[in-house]
């Protein structure tokens, strides 16, 4: 259970948000729909809107009662990290939480906690309250663009079989499909955190 892990061991221990951006590498994911990633994330980043005063008071208000922080488990390789981080950095940031990035391969203990159906899926928002003990976790897509994964993790398919790869590729196809389709994904991100942050308080 998540609730019973502390990681207040790990905070500090992340980079920030802008160094997290100045180190990202520029890639091409032909199958996500990202000619390059570094400027998907600027993109992402800087026309997120600003959010709407009843959300940013949940946040702001749940985030200084609880001391809030937010750890992203994420690389700069990973096509989701390239659509919902930029999000997540920008939500925390004006909501005033603290924010830092624990880049995977440097932290894959804890990622090993925070796995999605076994795997290292990524990126994952992990909040830790002031004393680090962990509230909850975001990621790594959201719901209605996981399910996707989820149904074809869920038809078995044979990893031996020749055609496994063009089957994966094309999964990766329709995920970057729903993010392309504009900011759906975003007012869904925002929504699945406003029900995590609903929850944080109403925790005894």
């Amino acid at each position: 259970m998540t609730e019973a892990v502390n990681l207040m061991h790990k905070v500090g221990q992340g980079i920030t948000p802008q160094q997290f951006m100045e180190r990202m590498q520029v890639r091409e994911m032909v199958n996500s729909g990202i000619p390059n990633t570094v400027e998907r994330f600027y993109d992402k980043y800087h026309g997120f809107r600003t959010l709407d005063s009843a959300r940013r008071s949940l946040f702001a208000s749940s985030g200084e009662r609880l001391g809030i922080r937010c750890l992203i488990l994420c690389t700069d390789w990973c096509p989701d990290v390239m659509w919902n981080v930029p999000v997540l950095f920008r939500i925390m940031e004006q909501s005033g939480i603290p924010v830092e990035a624990l880049i995977m391969e440097e932290h894959l203990d804890t990622m090993d906690l925070f796995l999605t159906d076994g795997g290292r899926a990524q990126p994952v928002a992990i909040f830790v309250d002031r004393g680090g003990n962990v509230l909850g976790r975001w990621g790594a897509r959201p719901a209605y663009i996981q399910q996707v994964m989820d149904d074809f993790k869920a038809s078995l398919p044979d990893r031996q079989s020749p055609s496994y790869q063009e089957q994966l590729n094309q999964v990766y196809r329709d995920i970057g499909a729903l993010y392309l389709e504009g900011d759906r994904y975003q007012d869904v991100i925002l929504q699945e955190l406003d029900v995590l942050f609903r929850r944080f308080v109403q925790t005894p």
